[in-house]
């Protein structure tokens, strides 16, 4: 009992507003995957001198970067299927809408990324957001936000 309540408050911790650390550099990633290292050792018991790959597994945690891919892609999600607030959807446009003609990129359900001039502009969601870079079926399939969570776990842990 105790255990999955250390487990259920760390993954909270880890997961409070990770979704804004997209475009971070490698270093500040590093120093959270850190975190998230000393965190899995602490729930699991495990020495300091295993490998910290499958007690994340064990754990069904993903790594930083990919718990960043994850949450970015659950609100691409949501702002596709319209369960975000309408002042969010300016952010995801389908290429269906935003192109005057016909794309074959508007069939696979890809999103619209606008040009940027600065790093800064880089860093934002609508230019950082995973959502392109997702296998077709993912994207495509008319499953619901429990399942496409799922799926898309999965496909994190196999990359």
């Amino acid at each position: 009992m105790r255990t999955t309540f250390v487990h259920a408050f760390v993954s909270n911790r880890l997961d409070c507003c990770n979704s804004l650390l997209a475009g971070v550099s490698n270093q500040l990633l590093q120093r959270m995957q850190v975190v998230q290292n000393v965190a899995a050792r602490l729930v699991t018991r495990a020495r300091r001198s295993e490998h910290m790959s499958p007690i994340l597994r064990d754990l069904y945690w993903l790594p930083v970067r990919q718990r960043i891919v994850f949450k970015t892609a659950v609100l691409a999600y949501k702002f596709t299927h319209d369960m975000a607030p309408e002042y969010f959807q300016v952010y995801c446009q389908p290429m269906s809408t935003v192109v005057c003609r016909r794309l074959r990129s508007a069939d696979f359900g890809r999103l619209a990324v606008p040009r940027t001039r600065t790093s800064h502009d880089d860093r934002s969601f609508s230019v950082q957001g995973p959502w392109n870079s997702l296998p077709d079926e993912l994207r495509t399939s008319g499953v619901g936000l429990h399942m496409f969570r799922r799926k898309l776990k999965t496909f994190l842990f196999n990359v």
